[in-house]
């Protein structure tokens, strides 16, 4: 599931590095020189951004493919689990990373997962008072999204409509299982035909829309299980799952990132009331993603694949909502007439969904259930040309990534020794371009600013995170433009610091890793054979 946007960050920083003139009463220190091989004496022009695409590419949302698809509910790749070494084998994995979204069943059973640790009696046992974001929706059918706000006759839209809030788990437990109670007794009164089993809510099939009727619902989200201390038996029970599965492993990309990003490298949780929904998605930078069902109720899943995200940023437009930051819940019917085929299945309690590289998704709860979700970066050239791809796009529209890529891929250098030809040269590549930039980002600041700049030395810190630009939100790496705003230490890139202080007379500029340091670690990375494996 995508995470809420992270609130701006502040920069952690050595408060001695500032001038007097940012109202710092404290001392200069001494700084270690840098040093700048063999740079030109011209004035240089300011440096200009660069692609990390090969070739210069600019994104662009894909064209659909050529052919019309066969079936536009095509059957949902699912595997069925029985045996231990059937959860471990590579072709377990092989299966998933060759379909666009699949279920796989049985996973909890074999592998004697305890899911009940994620049950809301633990959570609530367990840290009563810990945080949870609350979504104020609309209770609906899932094939349905109306629009309350006109006036009758009711239609189906695509935007959808959720108020943010906070709570505790015992509160939002308290409400799960009020809201059960109540509704199962205004069922009962109704003169339709329903029942319970398994926690979901089961009607005939002559109930109909909702409509001006539609209850209020409340969604548990967000729930932050990364603290290791407070949450260690859960963490601690999913290590039983494959490697591909796991939250941390070192064939996961976002185990490389260096720190915490919540909701992705880290577990979090959903507590449902039926109803509850995630809007229409692509995870976060396109890295895929694993949801399990705790249960006691179903989930409904609605997946397409990533060659038709096109398509659904083109309706999305068509409906005046925005693809990557809007809340959007897609009309089937509009999507069968674009002819995108759409998989729709039920997640059952111990089912596990995963959803591979850029498929669109959206769920909606059928019982009452809780979910665990986490993103997981298999090592394919695949799965990190599609992130890098994101990444460019996102800068396009003005969009945080979420993951820092050039962060991560001078961490891939540092840390794996990849053998797949495609991933190594998107990689190097990537390496290329960040070193260039940076060299020409030295060479402009000691031309332009060589008798009133000095350039300050402050190396990363463990887990301290990446750096965004204040402004543009974009990733800064190691060149830091730093400033004072509200009292606080904030980032600029290049660009965005220049058009705030041309002159740079309140800017302290830092740097993390010295030039020739990543100038080894770009000569060491090479491509391994399979032998080195």
């Amino acid at each position: 599931m995508q995470p809420a946007k992270p609130p701006i960050s502040v920069l952690r920083i050595d408060k001695r590095l500032f001038p007097n003139e940012l109202s710092l009463k404290t001392k200069r220190i001494k700084t270690e020189p840098l040093h700048f091989p063999n740079l030109p004496l011209s004035t240089i022009p300011l440096p200009s951004s660069v692609s990390y695409l090969p070739n210069g590419r600019i994104p662009t949302p894909p064209q659909p493919p050529k052919y019309s698809p066969f079936d536009l509910n095509p059957p949902t790749p699912t595997v069925i689990l029985e045996t231990p070494s059937e959860a471990l084998s590579a072709q377990l994995q092989q299966y998933c990373l060759s379909q666009p979204i699949s279920v796989v069943r049985g996973i909890a059973n074999v592998l004697q997962i305890d899911l009940g640790l994620f049950s809301t009696k633990t959570l609530v046992e367990t840290q009563p008072d810990h945080q949870i974001e609350v979504r104020t929706q609309r209770q609906q059918a899932s094939d349905e999204n109306i629009d309350f706000s006109s006036s009758a006759p009711l239609k189906n839209i695509w935007r959808c409509e959720s108020n943010r809030s906070y709570t505790t788990i015992a509160k939002y437990a308290q409400y799960q299982v009020y809201s059960y109670h109540d509704m199962i007794k205004e069922e009962c009164d109704e003169p339709l035909v329903s029942s319970t089993m398994n926690g979901s809510l089961k009607k005939s099939s002559s109930h109909v829309s909702l409509g001006l009727h539609a209850r209020t619902i409340k969604f548990g989200t967000n729930l932050d299980l990364s603290d290791e201390k407070k949450w260690a038996v859960q963490l601690a029970e999913l290590t039983k799952l494959p490697p591909f599965l796991r939250v941390v492993s070192p064939g996961n990309l976002l185990s490389h990132v260096g720190y915490t990003i919540l909701g992705m490298n880290s577990v979090q949780l959903y507590m449902k009331v039926p109803g509850s929904r995630t809007p229409g998605h692509q995870e976060n930078n396109n890295f895929c993603s694993v949801n399990i069902n705790i249960g006691p109720g179903d989930c409904e899943w609605f997946g397409v694949a990533m060659e038709y995200w096109g398509v659904i940023h083109t309706l999305c437009e068509k409906h005046g909502v925005n693809y990557l930051t809007g809340s959007w819940w897609p009309i089937l019917d509009d999507l069968y007439d674009a002819g995108v085929p759409v998989y729709r299945f039920i997640q059952k309690p111990g089912d596990l969904v995963f959803v591979n590289t850029g498929c669109v998704h959206w769920v909606q709860a059928i019982g009452w259930c809780n979910n665990i979700a986490w993103n997981v970066g298999p090592l394919t050239y695949n799965q990190f040309y599609a992130a890098v791809e994101r990444y460019e796009w996102n800068k396009l529209n003005a969009c945080k990534s979420i993951v820092p890529v050039i962060h991560l891929t001078w961490n891939i250098a540092r840390n794996i020794r990849v053998n797949d030809r495609q991933l190594f040269d998107v990689v190097k590549f990537i390496l290329t371009q960040s070193l260039k930039y940076v060299h020409s980002t030295l060479n402009y600041l000691t031309q332009r600013f060589a008798d009133t700049l000095s350039l300050r030395k402050q190396l990363r810190t463990p887990d301290e995170p990446a750096h965004y630009c204040i402004t543009c939100d974009c990733e800064v790496f190691n060149i830091l433009f730093v400033a004072e705003m509200d009292r606080k230490h904030v980032v600029r890139c290049l660009d965005c610091a220049l058009q705030d202080d041309k002159h740079f007379e309140h800017v302290v500029v830092l740097y993390q890793f010295p030039l020739t340091d990543l100038q080894t670690v770009y000569d060491q990375f090479q491509l391994q054979s399979s032998a080195c494996k």
